[in-house]
């Protein structure tokens, strides 16, 4: 009887490198999106809209100027949309624009991660409706939270 032996396993192929210009697309991506409350102030967005108090009551931690700040950014980057009413006391609302509607699925994506990697949300929080599963049930709805004070 011959003896067999299983090879050494072929290398897994690796993926082709980005190419200059989709890693500057990327990386321009990720830095539009990048600060500490962005990611907090597109997700109480993405219901309606809000007014600057709103958002500060909603997203605890966050300071009147760095919450001025970042939303500054976010609309200088085409995600917000800031509208001005002449009215007095002057009421300002700030809305998610169409191309940051556009990352919608992207949030949902990273709270179906979130679950499945062991990062639960908060309980206690206002709930926003996820999409429904292939069987038509509806999966755990994200839960809108805050940055957390012991962070």
């Amino acid at each position: 009887m011959e003896k067999q032996t299983i090879g050494p396993a072929e290398p897994p192929v690796a993926p082709e490198p980005c190419n200059g210009d989709l890693a500057a697309q990327f990386h321009r991506a990720l830095s539009v999106l990048a600060g500490k409350w962005k990611g907090d102030i597109l997700w109480q967005l993405v219901e309606r809209k809000r007014r600057f108090g709103e958002l500060r009551q909603a997203i605890p931690g966050v300071t009147q100027h760095m919450l001025t700040t970042q939303l500054r950014d976010l609309e200088a980057n085409g995600l917000v949309k800031r509208t001005v009413y002449p009215e007095v006391p002057p009421r300002v609302e700030y809305e998610m624009t169409p191309s940051a509607k556009a990352l919608k699925p992207v949030f949902d994506e990273l709270y179906r991660w979130a679950q499945e990697h062991g990062f639960p949300t908060s309980t206690g929080s206002a709930a926003q409706p996820a999409p429904s599963s292939a069987e038509g049930e509806p999966e755990d709805q994200p839960q809108k939270a805050g940055r957390s004070a012991s962070r």
